[in-house]
């Protein structure tokens, strides 16, 4: 797989390898609707007497969707994993930042100008897309914009420049298990490391 300083021209796709039990919700307004009905058929199949809670389930979807969207996002990976039938409640947000950071060309520059104002971040290798940037917080829970949760949310983020262009990638992963935290960040920078060009 080239590395970043191998490529000419940037590459036309990513491939991101997600757990298997993670829904893909496509983003793109075309297809968004389709996918978060399937989701919400998926969820509630054999379910008969809850027609008001799907139907807030896929509203607020949309909701998060479309507001994803606005902001450079991409596709939404959730995960419909379950131990024990305990939810393991977590997502990928993939998001394209397509002007990029200004004065930021490298992950170097970006991580010391997050730096600079506060925010830690450390240049972490990935295998095969090169390097990005790599922050972590734990936020309160906002249950209003949250879906009703109610835990506090720990979130990963890893930039990630693409290659002979201005664009950055973004991965935002998040979950509100709070018990389980260090566990899920394990996964999410197992994830991140698969990220590769096409």
């Amino acid at each position: 797989m080239p590395l970043r300083t191998e490529w000419d021209t940037p590459p036309s796709d990513y491939t991101i390898f997600v757990p298997a039990g993670w829904f893909q919700l496509h983003l793109d307004p075309e297809e968004r609707d389709r996918g978060i009905a399937a989701l919400a058929d998926r969820q509630f199949e054999g379910i008969d007497n809850a027609p008001l809670l799907k139907e807030r389930l896929m509203r607020d979807l949309q909701k998060q969707a479309k507001a994803a969207h606005r902001q450079g996002g991409v596709e939404l990976y959730i995960s419909l994993l379950t131990v024990d039938g305990l939810p393991l409640a977590s997502s990928l947000l993939v998001s394209l930042i397509p002007d990029g950071y200004p004065g930021c060309g490298t992950a170097h520059d970006l991580a010391r100008r997050l730096g600079d104002t506060g925010r830690p971040a450390e240049v972490r290798k990935l295998e095969a897309a090169g390097d990005a940037v790599r922050t972590e917080k734990t936020e309160a829970a906002d249950p209003e914009h949250q879906m009703g949760n109610t835990l506090a949310t720990t979130t990963v983020t890893y930039n990630v420049p693409v290659p002979a262009s201005r664009q950055w990638l973004n991965l935002t992963f998040s979950t509100p298990m709070e018990g389980l935290a260090r566990q899920m960040v394990e996964l999410f920078d197992t994830v991140a490391g698969t990220l590769h060009w096409e």
